[in-house]
C-alpha cells in the first residue's frame, strides 16, 4: 500500500529495476552449455542478450536455429546465493521474442465445429441457450394466420426460433436443391406429383423430392426448383415408353464381302 506524505498526498510506489550482476552476465559459456544440452543433437545460435528478472537472478538468451521455431529463443535463467562468486543454472526453455511464429489461438471443439463436420456417430454438446431454437409451446408462426400451418411442437420441448426458421430457409434455397439460377423452370416441383409437403410454415417455401429417378431423392427442393424427372414431362413416344433409336447397318459393306455359305456334309463319309 503507497503510504500517505505529511501534505496529505499519497507517495507512488517506485519499484527499480535490479543492478546488473556481473557474476551472472559474465556466466554466458555456463549458460550456453546448458542450453547445448537440452537442445542437443540440435545447435544453440548467438547469444542474443542478457536480462535481470531480480535480485541475483538473470536469463540469458540465445538464437534458436530450428527451421519450426522462427525467432524463438533458448532462455537460460541463472541465479547466485548471497556474496556468491558461481552462477547456478535455474531452468533452461524456449521462449518467443518479436516476431516468433506462434501457434494460432485456442478455440474450444464446440467453437471450431463448422456444418458437414460431424458424422452419425458424433454427438454435440447441448446449448441450452440457442438463438436456432425456442420453447415448443410457443408459436413461432406469427407471420402466418392460417391454423394448419401452426407449429406448436407437440412432444417435442423446443422448436425453431423466428431467427432459425429464416437461416434454414435462406440456407437451403441457396443449395443446389433451390431455383435454377439464370433458367425458369419450365416444370416446377410446385406441380410435381413426387413432391412431398411440408409441415408448417415451411410448406409454402419447400417439400420433399419422393421420386427414386430423380437426382434430389430424399432431399428438401423448393417449390420452384426443377428437374428432368418431374412427374408430367412430355417425352416424345416412339411405340415404347423409353425412345429406342434403330440400328444401321452398312449394305454396301454386306455385298462387298458376302457372309460364308455354311460347309455341307459330303455323302460317301460315314458318320
Amino acid at each position: 500500500m503507497p503510504e500517505p506524505s505529511r501534505n496529505g498526498r499519497t507517495k507512488s510506489a517506485r519499484v527499480r529495476a535490479p543492478k546488473t550482476d556481473t557474476v551472472l552476465s559474465g556466466a554466458v559459456d555456463l549458460a550456453r552449455k546448458s542450453a547445448q544440452a537440452v537442445a542437443h543433437p540440435r545447435h544453440v545460435g548467438e547469444h542474443l542478450g542478457f536480462v535481470m528478472d531480480g535480485e541475483r537472478l538473470g536469463t540469458h538468451f540465445f538464437a534458436s536455429q530450428d527451421t519450426g521455431y522462427r525467432g524463438w529463443a533458448w532462455a537460460v535463467t541463472l541465479a547466485r546465493v548471497p556474496r556468491g562468486r558461481v552462477a547456478t543454472v535455474c531452468e533452461v526453455d524456449m521462449m518467443p521474442r518479436e516476431g516468433a511464429l506462434l501457434a494460432p489461438e485456442w478455440v474450444p471443439w464446440e467453437e471450431r465445429l463448422r456444418p458437414g463436420d460431424l458424422t452419425r456417430e458424433d454427438t454435440l454438446p447441448y446449448q441450452a441457450d440457442d438463438v436456432r431454437l425456442e420453447a415448443a409451446f410457443e408459436d413461432v408462426s406469427e407471420d402466418l394466420d392460417l391454423p394448419e400451418l401452426k407449429e406448436i411442437g407437440l412432444g417435442r420441448k423446443r422448436v425453431l426460433s423466428e431467427e432459425g426458421r429464416r437461416a434454414a430457409i435462406e440456407r437451403w434455397y441457396r443449395s443446389e436443391q433451390g431455383p435454377k439460377v439464370g433458367r425458369p423452370p419450365r416444370n416446377s416441383c410446385s406441380t410435381c406429383g413426387f413432391l412431398v409437403k411440408m409441415s408448417g410454415s415451411m410448406r409454402t417455401i419447400f417439400g420433399v423430392c419422393a421420386n427414386e429417378w430423380a437426382p434430389d431423392d430424399g432431399k428438401v427442393v423448393s417449390l420452384d426448383h426443377t428437374c428432368g424427372a418431374h412427374s408430367e414431362t412430355d417425352t416424345p413416344k416412339q411405340g415404347t415408353q423409353w425412345p429406342v433409336r434403330p440400328s444401321r447397318i452398312d449394305e454396301g459393306a454386306l455385298d462387298a464381302e458376302p457372309m460364308p455359305k455354311p460347309a455341307q456334309k459330303n455323302a460317301a463319309t460315314p458318320s
